[in-house]
């Protein structure tokens, strides 16, 4: 069976106070079990997030580089009053306004404490349903081809395709979506975030590794040695993890 997003990974010098920062963005709840930060929906966290996608922070001593991060995070807003209450809010804990090149959109780019961009959507009724995160963007040059594979790779379905974006969702119809938009620029750095994925219970982990390299994954070293997850990238060299069940 295919795989399940389970989390976005978010690389941070603090990963503690980043967390503390996107809690408190999307009105979430952060705990740091260990090395790593782990932020989802409040009430009472359960992991994997069994309507959505967490996010997990995890601690690294390198700052983000100055170039725009390939994958961001669309925040949904469900008026223009909440988009500008939002935005607001978001500036008081630390958020910045970002110039990406955007011009005269109705939407707002910022960046995180750690300078990690996203923005804050205007009211649009295909995200009024996702809750706080409506989309996970990645940039690609090829909308349709990465659509394929991770529609293979993952249970997701995919809900629209063309050249200049493609999405994706949970066959559940909940959480966000994931969106690819076309940019002419190909990838040259090592990704600042990236998906996990999990099989699901009864799966095999390693034969759904395989799978992913014959749809074109390709193994990554990035020095992880001895440990139970599998690093991967897509074919347009994004990185993504496949975790082992706990």
């Amino acid at each position: 069976m295919p795989l399940r997003p389970v989390q976005v990974n978010i690389k941070a010098v603090d990963g503690s106070a980043l967390g503390r920062f996107w809690a408190e963005a999307l009105g979430w709840d952060a705990v740091s079990p260990g090395v790593t930060t782990y932020v989802g929906p409040a009430g009472g966290l359960v992991w994997p997030e069994p309507l959505g996608l967490g996010i997990d922070f995890v601690p690294v001593p390198e700052p983000k580089m100055l170039s725009k991060n390939r994958l961001h995070l669309d925040l949904a807003t469900t008026s223009t009053t909440h988009q500008a209450e939002l935005i607001a809010r978001l500036r008081s804990l630390g958020a910045s306004p970002v110039d990406a090149g955007q011009v005269d959109v109705p939407w707002t780019v910022l960046a995180d404490p750690e300078g990690n961009e996203f923005c804050v959507l205007e009211p649009r009724e295909i995200y009024l349903d996702t809750g706080p995160i409506a989309a996970v963007v990645i940039d690609c040059v090829d909308p349709r081809a990465m659509a394929r594979f991770w529609g293979e790779a993952t249970d997701w379905t995919v809900r629209e395709l063309a050249d200049d974006h493609a999405s994706l969702r949970s066959p559940k119809g909940v959480g966000p979506y994931l969106e690819f938009l076309r940019t002419p620029d190909a990838k040259t750095v090592p990704d600042r975030i990236h998906l996990d994925l999990m099989p699901y219970p009864g799966d095999d982990k390693a034969a759904e590794v395989d799978r992913l390299r014959a749809l074109g994954a390709t193994d990554l070293d990035v020095g992880q040695g001895d440990v139970p997850w599998t690093c991967l990238t897509d074919p347009e060299a994004h990185e993504f993890c496949v975790l082992t069940l706990s």
